[in-house]
């Protein structure tokens, strides 16, 4: 069986407090996002385990991988023995802020949930998904949602507008769990952001103060594709590393990313995608 597995954007992200359990309480506006990996799962009858081959070798393949979690949680929460091989053929890049192993992991749950027959409602894939990363749940469903809590509060929502994006991941990755540290350890964190508002959104990010402190490329990104003439809107992905621009058209993402790939070079990848409803 062969699924998609859309990365994600945080066009509003508020960091409100660090919970007693060691996550933090968030309130997001998440949309998926065109650019995808795809997820392919073979069961094997009398099997109890997942083995895991990845086109990015660069990426773990044993139980340490979101997808092999997702697996192994699925048949602890259902009680349904599950096991064979899982493909993932990654064009995500990880540490990058856009979901893309939480994405995965939803991917392997839903799949999971057709291949035994059990057919379990989007609510209680949500609550398995939960175990398994606070990313995870909002990938169940698809679609726009308000996210809170942990990440496992959703509430479906549709956006505005379609929202065409230029996506700059730099030479290296940012840790979501120091992202999240340095926000706590922040004395601006809990000041509040600055937003943007454009296309009927109130674009921010609470993150970006203290990732931009310690990775200095990316406000000189940032700033670099907010001088262009094809941005409305800049901002960091997530947790980064990702940086992005928001575009009106997708003419206007094209030639940014051209111009992009021009003045970057190839250590740097350089994707547009379009928000997906």
């Amino acid at each position: 069986m062969k699924l998609s597995a859309p990365a994600k954007v945080n066009l509003s992200l508020r960091v409100l407090r660090k919970r007693t359990d060691g996550y933090h309480d968030v309130e997001s506006l998440m949309a998926p996002l065109s650019l995808c990996d795809t997820v392919e799962i073979d069961l094997h009858p009398g099997a109890e385990n997942f083995s895991l081959t990845c086109s990015d070798l660069t990426l773990p393949s044993d139980a340490s991988n979101l997808a092999i979690i997702a697996a192994r949680e699925f048949s602890s929460a259902t009680g349904v023995p599950v096991g064979g091989q899982i493909y993932l053929d990654k064009v995500i890049p990880h540490g990058a802020g856009l979901g893309g192993g939480s994405s995965d992991a939803a991917a392997v749950i839903r799949g999971l949930n057709v291949l035994t027959g059990l057919h379990l409602c989007s609510e209680k894939l949500e609550e398995i998904a939960a175990g398994v990363g606070s990313d995870v749940p909002f990938f169940i469903r698809g679609g726009a949602a308000w996210v809170r809590g942990r990440g496992e509060r959703i509430e479906p929502c549709e956006l505005p507008r379609q929202f065409f994006l230029v996506l700059i991941k730099p030479p290296f990755g940012v840790s979501t769990a120091w992202a999240y540290a340095a926000w706590a350890n922040s004395k601006n964190g809990v000041d509040t952001p600055l937003s943007t508002v454009f296309g009927g959104v109130q674009w921010m990010n609470d993150l970006e103060v203290p990732v931009f402190r310690k990775f200095l490329l990316l406000p000189v990104l940032n700033q670099w594709l907010n001088e262009q003439p094809e941005t409305c809107i800049a901002r960091m992905a997530g947790s980064g590393s990702t940086v992005f621009a928001a575009c009106s058209t997708p003419a206007d993402a094209e030639s940014l990313s051209v111009r992009a790939t021009a003045y970057l070079g190839k250590t740097f990848k350089i994707f547009t995608a379009s928000t997906i409803s």
